[in-house]
């Protein structure tokens, strides 16, 4: 240990292994590292309970036959964790340093927090467009994942609103639940590869409106009624009938903190071995949405943790 390490490490508060992120990544790794005797920490930051806070019906996370909230899952896998030996402190990591072993963390409440083990599961957050429309029926007919809730649409009308490969992606999974789908862009061309273009136009119940811009989102105390789009060009505004909008303009990972600390592609996302969740620093590790920018789903999250959990127990067994 360095001498600036140990002279941190005596001014700071101490743990043995300290998870940032309180999803369903962080908590499940909290699970895993309590039961392994390793007394973590988890942070739990700004949003407790991650993407699953803002989720309201659940009909995917294994184990519920019944259809279940997302705040209440994030809560009973808290009271989980905290039940096996996790502790969780309600604060935010502003700064990591990584440069030197116990790893430090300087936290938004001024205290300063060092680490054996450091385990980021600080997740991801959506693009929204912004509208107060959007908004107010966000869980209402407004969503950012198709395959959380494009089953709630079966043989309904859907937008899908964006040109990349996700929004081409989301929309032709809607194509064989939904009675049609509308992708709206606000160009007059795709972004999305060439084969999942020609995919897309192939489609019979997909239809595009280009050069379109959502405006606001129309609805009532049912939900989403239809669509007001503004035009990019000099069209008059036109309103669509839609049940549900799935946003899918991209996600911004939460990791703004950590970009001098572990290597993030350029994109912002913590890059992890392949099948693995350690990161270019050796002591620590990532999983969830902050790495994964393909399946973004909250069993996948859990998975990583545990993944994550079971590496850095390995790891702090070879380092003994």
């Amino acid at each position: 240990m360095t001498d600036h390490a140990s002279a941190t490490a005596d001014a700071a508060l101490h743990e043995h292994v300290v998870i940032i992120g309180a999803g369903a990544a962080g908590l499940t790794a909290g699970i895993y590292t309590a039961r392994a005797n390793l007394s973590p920490v988890i942070l739990a930051g700004l949003q407790p309970g991650g993407q699953m806070t803002i989720t309201t019906d659940v009909e995917n996370y294994p184990g519920f036959a019944e259809v279940i909230q997302g705040p209440w899952l994030m809560t009973e896998m808290q009271s989980q964790a905290e039940n096996v030996g996790a502790r969780v402190i309600y604060d935010l990591v502003t700064d990591l340093d990584t440069s030197a072993r116990p790893f430090r963390m300087k936290l938004d409440s001024g205290k300063v927090m060092t680490a054996d083990v450091v385990i980021l599961a600080t997740g991801a957050q959506a693009r929204w467009l912004g509208l107060e429309s959007e908004s107010a029926f966000n869980g209402r007919g407004v969503s950012a994942c198709a395959t959380c809730d494009g089953f709630f649409y079966k043989d309904r009308d859907v937008a899908v609103i964006g040109g990349g490969n996700t929004a081409v992606e989301e929309a032709l999974y809607l194509a064989n639940i939904c009675r049609s789908v509308t992708l709206v862009h606000r160009r007059d061309s795709l972004r999305a590869e060439q084969i999942m273009q020609d995919r897309l136009l192939k489609k019979d119940n997909i239809t595009v409106e280009w050069n379109r811009a959502v405006a606001e989102v129309l609805g009532d105390e049912t939900g989403v009624t239809g669509l007001r789009l503004s035009s990019t060009g000099n069209d008059d505004d036109k309103v669509i009938s839609v049940h549900g909008m799935f946003v899918a303009i991209g996600h911004d990972p939460a990791t703004k903190a950590f970009a001098d600390a572990v290597a993030l592609d350029d994109e912002g996302y913590i890059i992890a071995e392949a099948g693995g969740t350690r990161t270019s620093v050796d002591g620590v590790f990532a999983a969830g949405d902050c790495v994964d920018k393909i399946y973004r789903q909250a069993v996948t999250a859990a998975g990583m943790g545990c993944m994550a959990a079971l590496d850095a127990e390995r790891w702090l067994g070879e380092q003994e």
